[in-house]
């Protein structure tokens, strides 16, 4: 793909482009290493610009009826669809998901994000009358979304899809490792008719524009979604204007195989959530917690598994796992698996250093631990690599200490018998857990317990993040 078709040398700022500083950050293809597009490198002018846009703007598309707000979003949805393919080459581009997993995940689910927000405006309750009280909900007013490379076009829709369905006008900080998609954003919202100023886009560093959207006073809530490190960050810097804050971190989910499960199953399931999308998933399962009785033929399960992964040119149809995001990220994985090899963890599958065959580009090799301590770095850490250790309990109620004993609290699983999975499920302090497989609802709550984070996406629960309740007595 040529540099002149990722072009994105402009912020999106009152419905058009326009142009920044004269320095640039530079967009590179971590599977060749080639710089393929430039984003300009904003500033806190910038930031006062958009937020002027954006509050300009508040007035009239708060007072647009939700249903044809809820127009707007659909056909959103529409002109992600009709540009799915450019989405998911784009991204497969900018930070190495594999085109097969860009096309099913990258490209598609934002589409049934907004979708399904566009759905669920007709029976949303707006208003609701208690005894001689009218209930109204009513939009914050602008909304600061800072979001990650990892999902860069799904992270964005889930904010901003129920967030202008909601009424708010929004000021939005792409990640500077994968901004692209945001000029394709920008566009299809244009073209579905969405007025000028309620979507701005300011590119930049999270030091620089993601600090100014924080902490700027015109800014009336901001939605997070990266690193628990950067969300203290975000959620300071915040609190000096009490805007509300939304925030989905970091996450070290355990995937808890019982010992009724089908371990064929659970393991090879486990293996794949483990190393999608190059482990760099918020909500995968890095930690699989087994049986000791049963861990020899755990690890055996999830050796072979991860063997049949391929790994390398992420436009390759056939690659399941491609490069690390950034040459950066790849050296920050690759320290924690040779911290778990200092530590004494049995190194089963992977290990150290760049897979065979690829000696350029942000590779690491997908690894799995066995008999890993509960309390080890590499079991406490969020890696965001092709990472999987393995660890042994010996009863249920030690299996859930050992789920619940990190900082995160994202998601989880659980495979065995219903009963007994459903019951363990309700056990684990987690935002969301999946039991014995069950598939993602795109209506169902997503966020975080403890500090991955507070607040929901999706559904009914991420229409209301954005909303504010005022009551009125007659």
């Amino acid at each position: 793909m040529s540099t002149s078709t990722l072009n994105a040398e402009a912020h999106w700022i009152g419905g058009r482009a326009v142009a920044g500083s004269t320095l640039m950050i530079d967009v590179v293809n971590p599977a060749t290493d080639e710089v393929i597009a430039q984003v300009p490198e904003g500033t806190a002018a910038d930031v006062d610009r958009a937020v002027a846009a954006a509050t300009a703007a508040f007035p009239g598309w708060a007072a647009t009826d939700p249903a044809e707000r809820a127009r707007i979003v659909g056909r959103v949805a529409d002109g992600l669809r009709s540009r799915a393919d450019e989405i998911a080459t784009t991204i497969t581009s900018e930070m190495g998901a594999p085109i097969a997993l860009s096309r099913m995940a990258q490209a598609a689910f934002p589409v049934a994000v907004a979708e399904s927000f566009a759905a669920l405006a007709p029976t949303f309750d707006w208003t609701e009358q208690i005894g001689h009280s009218l209930v109204v909900r009513e939009p914050i007013g602008v909304v600061g979304a800072i979001t990650p490379w990892n999902f860069p076009l799904q992270q964005v829709v889930a904010k901003m899809a129920p967030a202008l369905l909601a009424g708010n006008t929004m000021v939005l900080k792409p990640s500077e490792i994968a901004p692209l998609t945001a000029a394709i954003l920008a566009e299809i919202t244009a073209g579905a008719g969405l007025p000028a100023g309620v979507l701005n886009i300011v590119h930049g560093r999270g030091a620089t524009v993601g600090a100014a959207i924080a902490a700027h006073p015109g800014i009336d809530m901001v939605s997070f979604t990266g690193s628990t490190r950067a969300g203290r960050q975000v959620s300071a810097a915040a609190s000096h204007t009490v805007k509300r804050v939304a925030l989905e971190l970091g996450g070290k989910s355990a995937n808890v195989i019982l010992d009724d499960a089908d371990l064929t199953e659970a393991v090879t399931r486990g293996v794949a959530m483990a190393f999608s999308n190059g482990g760099q998933v918020c909500g995968g399962w890095p930690r699989m917690l087994v049986p000791a009785a049963r861990q020899d033929e755990a690890v055996e399960l999830a050796v072979a598994a991860a063997a049949t992964y391929v790994v390398g040119d992420p436009t390759d149809e056939a690659t399941q796992v491609g490069p690390m995001a950034s040459e950066q990220h790849r050296r920050r994985v690759d320290e924690y698996i040779g911290r778990g090899v200092a530590d004494g963890a049995r190194l089963v599958f992977g290990g150290p250093g760049r897979p065979d065959g690829l000696p350029e580009g942000a590779y690491a090799r997908p690894t799995i631990f066995a008999g890993v301590a509960p309390d080890a770095v590499i079991a406490q850490e969020e890696i965001f690599g092709p990472v999987l250790t393995i660890i042994p309990y010996t009863s249920d109620d030690q299996a859930v200490e050992i789920a619940n004993g990190t900082m995160y609290g994202l998601t989880g699983a659980v495979f065995g018998g219903h009963d007994r999975a459903m019951a363990i499920a309700r056990r684990l302090r987690t935002g969301q857990v999946d039991v014995n497989g069950a598939h993602w609802n795109v209506l169902a709550p997503f966020g975080g317990y403890k500090q991955s984070g507070n607040g929901r996406e999706f559904g009914r629960y991420g229409l209301e993040e954005y909303l504010e309740t005022k009551s009125i007595q007659s």
